[in-house]
């Protein structure tokens, strides 16, 4: 199978992409090809190309895998800190609450870009160009 735009495995043309530093790279929300230009145009939104070395982002779509990811540990970190404040620190519960809304929230926010940066990393290193339908296919 050959790509226009990149060449096939079989010819030799297909540049390495490896996978370890692309989502180092994203996890620091930065290109994963060259690592210096900033990967999101916003706090989640992916930019179009990277400044730097104008590798194009606008295929990359991460859709809700990068959500569940996040709320995947997040919820499985707030289990050992609900039972530290339940049965150790024997807190009150609207304090206890409180503190543990706060912790969610602040691990929540700092996680998500990370995410969603090794999801987009991911994707360019094993060259998955979107999923959506006709539209997606044409820009290959």
């Amino acid at each position: 199978m050959t790509y226009p735009d990149i060449g096939s495995p079989e010819d030799g043309d297909w540049d390495e992409r490896p996978l370890k530093p692309a989502l180092r790279r994203g996890w620091r929300r930065r290109c994963p090809n060259c690592g210096n230009g900033p990967l999101f145009a916003g706090y989640l939104k992916v930019a179009d190309h990277c400044p730097v070395c104008e590798e194009p982002f606008h295929f990359q779509r991460a859709d809700d895998g990068p959500a569940y990811l996040t709320i995947l540990i997040v919820g499985h970190a707030m289990v050992p800190l609900i039972m530290l404040f339940y049965e150790v620190l024997h807190l009150d519960p609207l304090i206890m609450a409180s503190a543990l809304t706060v912790i969610c929230v602040a691990l929540s926010l700092y996680l998500l870009p990370r995410i969603k940066g090794a999801f987009v990393a991911l994707q360019w290193s094993r060259r998955m160009h979107g999923f959506g339908g006709p539209d997606d296919r044409a820009e290959r």
